[in-house]
């Protein structure tokens, strides 16, 4: 962009949409910046796409999660800082991208999309052009793809990430041809029985590490229970592929992930 000095001298001042401009070119950059994307959960895998989405110019974000930062969130969430532990997640998101791209507009929602009023709350919010579930719970992320499919809006689906470490093992796929992933086993089965067909996914087909001792109501170690790990790296790198997958998709530009396509 050009500023006029007192001088009268133009000159060029950096923007935070430069570097962006150069790979993507204007026309491209433009339908980003005209999207609106809703990411639905904003822990690991959703905060930092939600983060990958505002640095790459996405114009309105719908930001939606009903938890608070907690101590365990530290290692891998973007919204977790010293600084924001026992605040809304969707607040903390909320003033991230605000400070990282002013000229977004985001709406956040601190709620919990339960799979019964599911339908209504996501009807009631601005309607997107794309839609990340980077949410946990099986039913939920099912009442999601069926809205979606239902409305005729794209989705992608984040498949777990828990007791994993290798990023390399990612892969993006539609729901019919995952293996391996836990979650979209579970997926894949209810999809075919509710009629849900080419849910796009990103999923690892890297076996979960067993983990075995979780925490009982005591406070005590019990070995009866499974727990969930997540190494720092592996749900960022998730959340950073989905966006870049969206953001590509917005744009329209074609790249390398069209190579390994929606199998």
């Amino acid at each position: 962009m050009l500023q006029q000095s007192e001088s009268g001298v133009a000159h060029e001042v950096e923007t935070a949409s430069d570097r962006l401009r150069l790979v993507m070119g204007d026309e491209a950059l433009a339908r980003v910046q005209a999207s609106r994307v809703m990411v639905l959960g904003l822990g690991g895998v959703g905060s930092n796409c939600a983060e990958a989405l505002a640095r790459g110019g996405v114009g309105s974000l719908v930001l939606v999660d009903r938890d608070v930062v907690a101590p365990s969130n530290l290692n891998r969430q973007a919204v977790a800082w010293q600084h924001t532990l026992g605040q809304p997640k969707s607040e903390v998101m909320e003033h991230l991208v605000r400070d990282i791209n002013p000229d977004c507009q985001v709406t956040a929602l601190n709620a919990f999309l339960g799979k019964d009023g599911l339908t209504d709350a996501l009807a009631a919010l601005p309607r997107p052009d794309c839609v990340v579930d980077a949410i946990d719970t099986v039913s939920q992320k099912l009442a999601i793809a069926r809205w979606c499919q239902d409305e005729g809006i794209p989705l992608l689906s984040s498949m777990g990430g828990a007791n994993k470490l290798n990023p390399c093992r990612l892969r993006f796929s539609t729901i019919e041809r995952t293996d391996v992933d836990p979650i979209a086993r579970v997926m894949r089965k209810e999809c075919r029985k509710r009629g849900i067909r080419g849910l796009r996914v990103l999923y690892s087909d890297e076996p979960p590490i067993p983990v075995e001792g979780g925490t009982g109501p005591d406070g005590r170690r019990d070995r009866s229970r499974s727990i969930l790990g997540t190494m720092s790296y592996l749900p960022p790198i998730m959340g950073q592929m989905i966006a870049g997958r969206v953001i590509c998709d917005l744009a329209g530009l074609s790249n390398e992930l069209d190579h390994q396509g929606w199998r």
